[in-house]
């Protein structure tokens, strides 16, 4: 029986092994979503909401430019991580540290907080937190728990770790990451993809990257493949209704997997260059919602939001 295969597929076969298997995010990343958010904003229904994580990503491009601490992992650490094809940057041992608190406390000192009251009490609940109680927060955030933590706090606690894991992975400049066991884990920190990105320029024309939800590291999982059971049998696309074009000339896509009743937002750049996987998340919300009532799961998490809430 004769298999058809994806174009990256194809020229890996062939010997094509130039195509890097990692993208790092640019240095501008969180003034890009900035900017993307606000003009999202216009007119959509949660405009409020989206011109709030805009401000959020200005504080976050901040932090980026001018760190609040020195602080990065040594050699000795990275190490045995790169030796066994483990993520150097391991979100699971590194958030039950301290390093990645000074990025929240430098957040909560540079936001400028709207005069929303839920907002000015989360940033205060945040601010008077121990560091004990901000670490189980963080540990319940990544791991899932979302149970775990009042969910005013997901944004602000989520932009503050992002900012940190981006420092990082940029500052350290890693080439040489392996796959992890999961096609949808970032092989820099471990944590789980946000949404996938189908490039749409050059050689990298039509293969997918994964965004981390987290460091924002991008890695390449092949296409038209469920990236948490890895089959591709009966794979449908859905969009918004409002996009007014067929499936297949939509901008952002969900990928729906039957065998594992699961989903992954997919971004396709020749449809709009100018999209960015966080703020086209955030503003695709409604979709979120139509898989929900059809009892699909989304099991990619967006640290800007709390699921079933703003």
């Amino acid at each position: 029986m004769s298999q058809i295969l994806e174009p990256e597929e194809i020229q890996v076969q062939a010997g094509a092994f130039s195509l890097p298997f990692l993208h790092q995010p640019p240095s501008s990343l969180f003034a890009l979503r900035a900017d993307r958010l606000e003009r999202l904003a216009e007119g959509h229904p949660l405009a409020d909401y989206l011109r709030l994580i805009a401000g959020l990503c200005r504080v976050q491009q901040d932090l980026l430019d001018h760190p609040p601490g020195d602080w990065v992992p040594d050699q000795a650490r990275l190490d045995p991580c790169l030796q066994h094809g483990l993520p150097p940057l391991a979100a699971d041992s590194l958030v039950r540290e301290a390093h990645w608190q000074v990025y929240l406390d430098a957040l909560l000192e540079r936001f400028t907080p709207c005069a929303q009251d839920h907002v000015k009490q989360a940033l205060a609940q945040l601010r008077d937190a121990s560091e004990g109680q901000r670490k189980a927060w963080a540990i319940s955030l990544l791991s899932g728990q979302y149970a775990g933590l009042p969910a005013a706090l997901v944004p602000f606690l989520g932009a503050a770790l992002q900012a940190a894991w981006s420092h990082w992975l940029l500052a350290l400049s890693f080439t040489d990451l392996k796959p992890c066991d999961s096609l949808g884990q970032c092989p820099a920190c471990g944590s789980p993809a946000m949404a996938g990105v189908i490039r749409h320029r050059g050689k990298y024309n039509g293969l997918r990257y994964l965004v981390c939800s987290l460091c924002a590291c991008e890695w390449h999982v092949v296409r038209v493949k469920c990236v948490y059971c890895e089959q591709s049998k009966g794979l449908k696309y859905l969009s918004l209704n409002d996009d007014r074009v067929a499936v297949d000339k939509a901008p952002l896509r969900a990928e729906v997997c039957p065998g594992c009743n699961s989903y992954l937002k997919q971004i396709y750049l020749e449809c709009d260059a100018d999209a960015e996987a966080l703020s086209a998340d955030l503003a695709s919300l409604t979709l979120d919602m139509r898989l929900d009532l059809e009892g699909i799961q989304r099991l990619a998490p967006n640290l800007m939001l709390a699921p079933g809430g703003e």
